[in-house]
C-alpha cells in the first residue's frame, strides 16, 4: 500500500523519487538536496566552514499538485538568468551536468511566502520545483520552471536556489511573471556553489525593501539566518567559495617566508593605526609569528570578485600581466636596475619608438595580453613596449616645465587635496625641536614680499587669503633619516608657498627643503625661489622634482590608497554583516562598493606589498604604507571626507547661505571644487529623497536596529583605532544619516574619480610627477667635485634626480592600466537599479538624479570652453573632466563609476 502511494506522489511530482525512504527524507527534512539514484558522499567540510542553515519550515508544497479549492491556484513562470562563466567549458563533471540539464534536474525553485499561516503563526509552506533549461542566448542561460500557487499562498517575498550541478553558478537574476501585479524582481547577481558545498542553496528576496521593524513577518527569521551566515565564526581559512565578512589587521603586506629583508609592520593597532582590511584566515608566517603567510590569491568573499568580462578584458589579465609578465621582462633586459634616462629624448622614445622587449617565454605574447601599449613589429616579429602620450603631453610637450602649471595642477590636477590656506605666520612646526631641529621655518616675510613685490604685502596677502601652501614638512620629517639609508632614492621634509593672483592662478613663490639632524650632522634647511639667474632656475627646477616627488607619493598613499580604497573596505563589510539585503540602505550603498574589495586585495598582492611597485618607485620605499599609517592617525576623520567639510577645514571655502552650494570657494577658480560641489549636491539630494522615503518617522533611524549595528561597526571594528575620537557623526535623525550615506557615496565616486583616472593623464609624463627623488640637492653638501658637476651638467643633475628608467617605465605601464575604464564600468546615474525602478518614488527620484549629472556633463563642457577659467582653459592646456560623470572604455581623463572599481 505504501509503495502505491509513493508511487502515485512520484507522479505527480517531479521533486520526488520513487525510493520510498528519500521520499520519508524529503517530507522530515524539505531543505536538503533531492536527488535520486547513489548520493556521491559529501566530502568532509572544514569544521571552521559555516554552512548556511534556514530555518525548517512545516512543508513543502508540491508545485504541480495543489489541493483543490473553490479558488484557482495562479499560474506563475519562474524565469532564472544564469550568467555563462570564463572557464566553464569542461570540467569532470560535465557530461554528468548536461545530462541533469537534459531533464531538467539541475536547478531547484523554491517559492517562500511573506506570511505566516494565521493558524499557528507559523511560516507557510514552500512550493518548489525543478528548473528545466530552456534557452542560451550569447553569454546567459534561461531556466524556467511552472508554478501552481495556492490561493492562500500569500505574498511571495523570498526564493530559494539550489544548484545541483557540480560547478558553481552565477544566478544574475529571477522574474516571475504572471503574477496579477506585474512582474516580481528577484535581483541576485550572485554566485551559488555547487552541490556538496555549503551555500549549494540560497535564498534571494525580492526587490521590496523593508526596514527591520516593517519586515514581514514570514520573511523574518530568512532575514536574520541570512545576515548570521555571512558574518561567519572568526576562526579558520576562508575559502575562495565562500561569502563570509569578517575583519583583520594588514598583516599580510610583507613577506618574510621568501626574504626576511621582506617583513613589515603589522598595520592595525596602537602602535600603527589603521583602518581594517577582509580576514583571509592565512596561516602565520614561518618566520614571523605576527604575519599572515602570503598566497597566489587573496581571499575575498565570492560576489565581491570581478566579473567575467573585467576578468577577461581588462583589470585582472592587464595588471597581472604587466606585473608579472611585462615587469620582469623590462627587469631581465636591464642591465642595470639604477641606469638613469641620458636625455630628455631618450624619455620621449618611451612614446614615440618604444623599448624592445625580449621574447616571450612560453610561446604567448606580450603583444596580446597588453595590445593598448605593446606593439608587434611586422619586419621583426619583436614585441615593443611603447606608451601612446598622456594627453597633458600630447598638448604641449613642455606643459611640465612651467610654474603656472605645476600651481595649476594643485587644483585642477591629479592631487587637488592637499593645498591648504596659510591661516599662520610665521611657518613652525609641531615637531620636538629636541629631535628634528629648530622648528622655525626659513620662508621669511622678507622672501615673500620679493616674489609678491607690485602686488601686495605680506600682511595683505595673508589678511585677503592669498596665500596657500603645500606643506610635506612634518609628515615626512621624520622618515628622512630612515629613507636615506635605503639604495637609490632620498627625502626631505617640504613646504611650498603659492601666491593667488586675481584671476585665480597659483604663482609658486618658494620651496623650502629640510633636513633634520642625522649622522652626527646637524639640521639643513635651504629655501628655493624661482629667480631668473641660471645657476638659481636650475636648483629651483630640481627642488620642485623633489615636491613633486613628496606630492606624488602622498597622493598614492593618502588622497587615493587610504582615503578611499582603504577606508572604505570597513563599510562594505559592515554592510554585508549587519545589514540585510532587503534593507534600503544596503540597496543605497551596493552599487558604490562594486569590486572594491578584489582590487584592493589585488593592490596587497602586488601594489603595496613589499617590494612591490610602491615601495620601489614611489617615496618614502619600503617605509610607504607604514607613512600611510601615520597620516591616519593624523589627518583622517570621517566627518571631514565630506566634501564641503573638506574644502572648509583646509581653508579653500567658508559657509554661506548666499552662495552656490553654501558655500563662498576661496579660489573662484578651482576646477576640482566647482565642480564636485556640483556632484555633491546631487548625491546629496538624491540621498535625501531616498532616506526620508524609507524613514518617514524621525525616530525610525534610532530604532533600527540593522542600521545602529552597521554604524557602530564601522567604528568599532572597521576603524577600531579611532573608535573613541569625538568627532564621529552621531547617527540619530534622517539628517545624520542623509550626511554618513552622502559621504560614502561621495568617496567612492567623486573623490576616487579625480585621484585615480587622471593618473596617466597627469604622471605618465613622468617629470611632471616624478615618482621619487633619488638623490640630493646639489647645495645640501659642500663638495666641490659635485657642484662643478652641477654648474657644467644641470640637466644630468635633474634627470639623476628622477626615477631610473627601470622606475619610470614600470610606474607608466601601471599607471596606464589603473586609470582606465572597463567596458563594463557602472557610472553614476546611468543605469538604475531594479530596486529602485520598482519603487515609483524612488525611481523618480533617481531620474531626478540621473538628470542633474547630465546636466553637470554641459556644465564642464561650457566651463572648460571659458577662455576666463584659465585653470581649465588656454594654449596647450588639458581641459578638466575627471568629475564629467560618463566615459568610453580605456583612458580617457574622465567618468565616474558608482565604486572604486581600480
Amino acid at each position: 500500500m505504501l509503495k502505491s502511494q509513493l508511487s502515485h506522489c512520484s507522479a505527480l511530482d517531479p521533486l520526488k523519487s520513487v525510493n520510498p525512504n528519500l521520499f520519508l527524507l524529503t517530507h522530515a527534512k524539505p531543505l536538503l538536496p533531492i536527488r535520486s539514484g547513489p548520493q556521491r558522499q559529501t566530502p568532509k567540510q572544514n569544521v571552521n566552514s559555516l554552512r548556511l542553515r534556514f530555518p525548517a519550515r512545516p512543508a513543502v508544497i508540491k508545485a504541480s499538485s495543489v489541493a483543490s479549492s473553490t479558488e484557482k491556484p495562479l499560474s506563475v513562470k519562474a524565469l532564472v538568468t544564469v550568467q555563462r562563466t570564463l572557464g566553464s567549458g569542461l570540467y569532470l563533471e560535465r557530461g554528468l551536468d548536461d545530462i541533469a540539464d537534459l531533464f531538467g534536474k539541475s536547478l531547484v525553485v523554491e517559492l517562500v511566502s511573506a506570511e505566516v499561516d494565521p493558524a499557528t503563526g507559523l511560516e507557510k509552506a514552500t512550493i518548489r520545483h525543478y528548473a528545466h533549461k530552456e534557452d542560451t542566448e550569447g553569454d546567459e542561460i534561461t531556466y524556467e520552471a511552472d508554478f501552481k500557487i495556492p490561493p492562500d499562498f500569500g505574498i511571495i517575498g523570498a526564493i530559494f536556489v539550489e544548484n545541483e550541478h557540480h560547478k558553481e553558478m552565477y544566478v544574475k537574476d529571477i522574474v516571475l511573471e504572471g503574477h496579477p501585479i506585474g512582474p516580481l524582481h528577484f535581483v541576485c547577481s550572485s554566485w551559488v556553489n555547487e552541490k556538496d558545498l555549503p551555500d549549494s542553496k540560497r535564498v534571494f528576496f525580492t526587490t521590496k525593501s523593508y526596514l527591520p521593524s516593517n519586515t514581514p513577518e514570514g520573511l523574518k527569521k530568512l532575514r536574520e539566518e541570512e545576515l548570521k551566515a555571512v558574518r561567519g565564526n572568526g576562526v579558520g581559512k576562508r575559502e575562495s567559495h565562500e561569502r563570509i565578512y569578517d575583519y583583520d589587521v594588514y598583516n599580510d603586506l610583507g613577506d618574510p617566508n621568501k626574504n626576511p629583508e621582506h617583513k613589515r609592520p603589522v598595520l592595525g593597532g596602537k602602535q600603527f593605526p589603521y583602518p581594517r582590511r577582509c580576514r583571509t584566515g592565512r596561516p602565520r608566517a614561518s618566520r614571523d609569528p605576527v604575519s599572515e603567510s602570503r598566497s597566489l590569491n587573496n581571499y575575498v568573499p565570492r560576489d565581491e570578485a570581478f566579473s567575467a568580462l573585467k576578468q577577461a578584458t581588462f583589470n585582472a589579465s592587464s595588471l597581472n600581466s604587466v606585473l608579472n609578465g611585462l615587469i620582469p621582462a623590462l627587469e631581465s633586459v636591464s642591465t642595470d636596475n639604477d641606469i638613469r634616462f641620458p636625455h630628455f629624448p631618450a624619455i620621449d622614445d618611451l612614446f614615440d619608438n618604444g623599448v624592445p622587449l625580449p621574447p616571450s617565454k612560453g610561446g604567448w605574447k606580450l603583444a596580446t595580453l597588453l595590445p593598448r601599449i605593446i606593439d608587434t613589429v611586422v619586419d621583426s616579429a619583436e614585441d615593443i613596449l611603447r606608451f601612446h602620450p598622456p594627453e597633458t603631453f600630447d598638448r604641449d610637450k613642455f606643459f611640465w616645465f612651467r610654474d603656472e602649471e605645476f600651481g595649476r595642477q594643485t587644483l585642477a590636477g591629479l592631487n587637488p587635496y592637499s593645498l591648504r590656506l596659510v591661516t599662520e605666520w610665521p611657518l613652525k612646526s609641531k615637531l620636538d625641536p629636541a629631535v628634528y631641529g629648530p622648528p622655525e621655518s626659513e620662508i621669511t616675510g622678507k622672501i615673500i614680499e620679493q616674489q609678491i613685490r607690485g602686488f601686495m604685502t605680506l600682511d595683505e596677502a595673508l589678511t585677503k587669503k592669498r596665500l596657500f601652501i603645500l606643506d610635506y614638512h612634518d609628515l615626512l620629517l621624520p622618515y628622512v633619516a630612515k629613507v636615506r639609508k635605503l639604495k637609490g632614492t632620498t627625502l626631505y621634509g617640504s613646504r611650498t608657498l603659492f601666491f593667488l593672483h586675481s584671476d585665480s592662478t597659483l604663482k609658486p613663490l618658494a620651496i623650502e627643503l629640510t633636513r633634520p639632524p642625522i649622522d652626527g650632522k646637524p639640521q639643513w634647511k635651504k629655501v628655493f625661489t624661482p629667480f631668473w639667474d641660471a645657476t638659481s632656475v636650475w636648483l629651483w627646477r630640481i627642488a620642485k622634482a623633489h615636491v613633486l616627488a613628496h606630492d606624488s607619493g602622498y597622493h598614492q598613499l593618502v588622497s587615493h590608497w587610504l582615503r578611499t580604497h582603504c577606508c572604505v573596505e570597513p563599510y562594505i563589510i559592515a554592510s554585508n554583516r549587519q545589514l540585510s539585503a532587503m534593507h534600503p540602505i544596503y540597496r543605497l550603498l551596493h552599487p558604490h562598493f562594486r569590486y572594491t574589495m578584489e582590487i584592493n586585495a589585488l593592490a596587497r598582492q602586488a601594489l603595496i606589498n613589499a617590494n612591490g611597485i610602491i615601495e620601489t618607485s614611489f617615496s618614502p620605499g619600503k617605509y610607504s604604507m607604514e607613512f600611510s599609517s601615520v597620516a591616519y592617525k593624523e589627518q583622517w576623520q570621517f566627518n571631514l571626507e565630506a566634501l564641503p567639510a573638506d574644502l572648509i577645514h583646509r581653508g579653500l571655502a567658508v559657509e554661506d547661505p548666499n552662495a552656490p552650494h553654501g558655500l563662498k570657494l576661496t579660489i573662484e577658480d578651482y576646477p576640482f571644487a566647482n565642480d564636485g560641489l556640483i556632484l555633491w549636491d546631487a548625491i546629496k539630494d538624491w540621498a535625501t529623497e531616498y532616506v526620508n522615503y524609507y524613514y518617514p518617522d524621525p525616530s525610525l533611524v534610532k530604532s533600527d536596529e540593522e542600521l545602529q549595528a552597521w554604524w557602530t561597526e564601522i567604528r568599532t571594528e572597521g576603524h577600531a583605532d579611532k573608535k573613541d575620537e569625538p568627532w564621529w557623526p552621531v547617527l540619530n535623525t534622517p539628517e545624520d544619516l542623509i550626511s554618513v550615506v552622502t559621504t560614502i557615496m561621495w568617496v567612492t565616486s567623486g573623490h576616487h574619480a579625480a585621484v585615480n583616472f587622471g593618473q596617466y593623464s597627469f604622471a605618465g609624463y613622468f617629470p611632471n610627477r616624478p615618482s621619487i627623488a633619488r638623490i640630493n640637492v646639489p647645495v645640501e653638501e659642500k663638495n666641490k667635485e659635485k657642484w662643478e658637476y652641477f654648474l657644467n651638467k644641470p640637466e644630468d643633475v635633474l634627470l639623476e634626480t628622477f626615477p631610473t628608467q627601470l622606475q619610470a617605465t614600470k610606474v607608466t605601464a601601471v599607471l596606464n592600466i589603473l586609470s582606465s575604464h572597463s567596458p563594463d564600468e557602472e557610472y553614476m546615474g546611468k543605469d538604475m537599479e531594479q530596486a529602485w525602478a520598482d519603487e515609483p518614488f524612488i525611481k523618480g527620484a533617481f531620474e531626478k538624479f540621473s538628470g542633474r549629472l547630465k546636466e553637470l556633463e554641459g556644465i564642464i563642457d561650457k566651463r572648460n570652453a571659458d577662455p576666463n577659467l584659465k585653470n581649465r582653459h588656454g594654449a596647450g592646456v588639458t581641459p578638466y573632466e575627471l568629475l564629467k560623470p560618463e566615459s568610453e572604455p580605456g583612458v580617457t581623463g574622465k567618468g565616474v563609476p558608482y565604486s572604486i572599481s581600480i
